[in-house]
């Protein structure tokens, strides 16, 4: 195991659902910006740091039918098969780690929110750019949300890189155009507050 993948699977362990700081009942700016994205219910769509969140659910409740969730953690994804129930035999959940993970297809919507901003080794978002360069289709689309600039320093003990979309839009290098940015403040579960920013590419055709 490495150390990212202890460090998760020990919040998971030991945390319920709503104990941790970046739970929502409802993804409401993910879905949005899925569904600005325009992709058929047959569309892959990967949710990259998945963990427990609830966007799946919502996603099998909109009706699409490929999706996949990939975490560090088992414990994180074991929690959201077992909320979820019979559906999640239909959904693709991968234990990986976003830096090294070899994708075997495309997908149309790459999804993440809050896992990017954790790499904060250049190294590692550049291995993480290379994973999502090789997993999204021309055409596809890349939504990212990550602590904004004036965003904490800091989540689950851990130091994070805060980004607006120009660094994305640097990160992630010419053949991906900005097409939406979105901001939030997410209020944690004991009321405290988290200034996000939202931000989706179109991967630009050849």
């Amino acid at each position: 195991m490495s150390d990212r993948t202890t460090h998760w699977d020990t919040v998971y362990a030991t945390k319920g659902e709503a104990e941790v700081s970046w739970f929502q009942d409802s993804p409401a700016i993910s879905l949005e910006m899925i569904r600005a994205a325009n992709p058929d219910h047959d569309a892959f769509i990967i949710d990259i740091g998945g963990g427990a969140s609830r966007l799946v659910d919502a996603l099998l409740q909109d009706g699409y039918r490929a999706l996949a969730v990939l975490d560090l953690s088992a414990n994180a994804l074991q929690k959201a098969k077992t909320r979820i129930g019979q559906a999640a035999s239909t959904v693709d959940w991968i234990v990986a780690d976003a830096t090294t993970w070899r994708p075997t297809k495309t997908y149309d919507v790459w999804h993440d929110r809050a896992a990017f901003h954790f790499l904060t080794d250049p190294r590692d978002r550049a291995a993480y750019v290379e994973r999502l360069r090789s997993a999204i289709a021309p055409g596809g689309h890349v939504i990212i949300a990550t602590f904004a600039p004036h965003g904490p320093e800091k989540c689950s003990g851990l130091p994070v890189q805060r980004h607006d979309s120009a660094s994305l839009s640097a990160e992630l290098g010419p053949d991906f155009e900005l097409v939406e940015v979105l901001s939030e403040i997410h209020h944690t579960p004991w009321q405290s507050t988290q200034a996000f920013q939202f931000s989706r590419f179109m991967r630009r055709r050849a």
